[in-house]
């Protein structure tokens, strides 16, 4: 069991910066591979970024890549989503994510937090 709190969303202009944070708590090891979904109002939750737990490769969609960043803290259990130029369609609720797999992965995930809101103004 992974237990999963998402922290420091907010309001960020648009070509700004923001960070969000994911502490997670539980029996996280090297085969869990985190993630970052977002879901805006009226759209399907889309995924954002996903990172390896033990050897931290990543992989992101071209909607964000370039732009966002996404990394680990072993140490602490954290993950994070650093947004870069964040533009006023990244504007959503961000979700972090985690299961068990070998592999990277854009789907499927076993466990979620319950969210945080990022508001970015034009």
């Amino acid at each position: 069991q992974v237990q999963l709190v998402e922290s420091g969303g907010g309001l960020v202009q648009a070509g700004g910066s923001l960070r969000v944070s994911c502490a997670a708590a539980g029996s996280t090891c090297n085969n869990y591979v985190m993630a970052w979904f977002r879901q805006a109002p009226g759209k399907e939750r889309e995924f954002v970024a996903t990172i390896k737990w033990g050897a931290g490769d990543t992989y992101y969609p071209d909607s964000v890549k370039g732009r966002f960043t996404i990394s680990r803290d072993i140490a602490t259990n954290t993950v994070y989503l650093q947004m870069t130029s964040p533009k006023p369609e990244d504007t959503a609720v961000y979700y972090c994510a985690a299961k068990v797999s070998p592999r990277l992965s854009t789907w499927n995930y076993s466990y979620w937090g319950q969210g945080i809101q990022v508001t970015v103004s034009s």
